[in-house]
């Protein structure tokens, strides 16, 4: 019998040691709720489980982002509909001042009306913010870069056929981008990409007859032109005349831009929502700028032919008013669709992420009652482990 090393005991105390080990680590499990709370309990769980964390933030914050999109496209849409009142009245007023039967003081009278109409509907599109950002300005709508190839009235050569580009809308395209096209001969093919993420879309070229246009729509980019041709062009020479050095590409202002909505987790992930301006003003978009000579031209001489053309000149405004609700109307739809999908991305990546990282506190508390047990019986054992050196001095007398 030995007493000098009590190997016994030392036995009894590195299990005790291991079990404290383990029932400590139950207890922080139990008392987090969760199976990872540091690396050197899952290295890889720990990995794929932040990444799914990352992505459940971002999608939560996603659907505010897109709420937050509705409030400003609701807010711009409610100021349009009151814009579409007054414009209703004044062509109710443009009808009755076209009638014969007023006299000179009424037709002053009726002008004094529209021209307070016209103040007031250029005062809403000024009024109109969101969180300080102006709404009908035009402020919020992506312009073509005045140092871009590509640009109305650009002069298109293909062989011995020319063409003109006679309209262009970049209002859907991201701000600060060059956009340039490449052309598939084989295919009458043409490509148009965007700098930076080489985003693409590609259309078919067709021919233009005599005194023609064609639409070139690449509403994935949020682009489209129109191109004309006086003698015709083929498809092959505007393909041609659309990729030469000179003409390849479509530049967008890096100021001002449409509005981004950051509607996912990822870079990606965005949309734009141009908020098209609503001003009767002498440099406003067309529709506005007829209205205004119009109503320009009826408060300098109140006649019934300047009354009939302030008729056709308001049915233009509403006509464009239309669509830019219809735009913003059709914008809102999306993103209620958007915050729908993301909910249901959201929840199933934070039950994937869950299951990595979340304790299963029924196993867990079978673990936490078998540690106590040992726990338990290690003391007593260890107590008893001490006690059998004693038994020698059973010997010594």
């Amino acid at each position: 019998m030995r007493i000098y090393n009590n190997v016994n005991a030392v036995n009894a105390q590195r299990n005790l040691s291991i079990t404290g080990f383990a029932l400590a680590k139950s207890i922080e499990k139990l008392s987090s709720g969760l199976r990872i709370n540091r690396a050197a309990d899952d290295a890889a769980g720990l990995s794929i489980s932040e990444k799914l964390r990352a992505q459940v933030r971002g999608l939560a914050q996603a659907m505010r982002n897109a709420q937050d999109g509705i409030s400003m496209i609701q807010t711009a849409e409610g100021a349009l509909n009151e814009v579409h009142s007054m414009l209703q009245r004044m062509r109710e007023l443009a009808v009755q001042a076209a009638n014969d039967t007023l006299s000179t003081e009424d037709r002053q009278a009726i002008n004094r009306e529209l021209q307070q109409l016209q103040t007031e509907i250029n005062e809403i599109a000024q009024r109109t913010t969101f969180n300080g950002k102006q709404l009908l300005t035009g402020s919020l709508v992506t312009q073509v870069d005045a140092a871009s190839e590509l640009k109305v009235g650009t002069t298109l050569t293909g062989g011995t056929e020319t063409a003109h580009v006679y309209a262009l809308d970049v209002s859907g395209a991201a701000p600060g981008r060059t956009y340039t096209f490449t052309y598939d001969a084989t295919t009458d093919q043409l490509t148009l990409t965007r700098s930076g993420d080489n985003v693409s879309q590609t259309i078919t070229l067709s021919n233009i007859g005599a005194g023609g246009s064609q639409t070139l729509n690449f509403g994935a980019l949020g682009i489209s032109l129109t191109i004309t041709s006086t003698g015709g062009i083929t498809a092959d020479n505007l393909g041609t005349a659309l990729t030469t050095a000179t003409a390849d590409s479509i530049s967008t202002s890096g100021t001002g831009g449409s509005a981004n909505f950051q509607v996912g987790a990822n870079a990606s992930d965005d949309m734009t929502v141009a908020f098209t301006r609503v001003e009767i003003a002498s440099n406003a978009p067309t529709p506005y700028q007829a209205l205004y000579n119009a109503l320009d031209d009826f408060n300098t001489d109140q006649s019934v032919a300047n009354a009939q053309a302030l008729i056709t000149a308001v049915d233009g405004a509403i006509v464009a008013v239309n669509e830019v609700r219809s735009t913003l109307g059709a914008a809102q739809n999306r993103l209620e669709h958007t915050i729908a999908n993301l909910g249901v991305a959201h929840e199933n990546l934070l039950a994937s992420e869950s299951r990595i990282r979340d304790v299963d506190m029924a196993a867990e508390m079978v673990n936490f009652t078998r540690g106590q047990i040992l726990q338990q019986a290690g003391i007593a054992v260890l107590a008893q482990a001490n006690t059998i050196p004693q038994s020698v001095l059973q010997l010594l007398r």
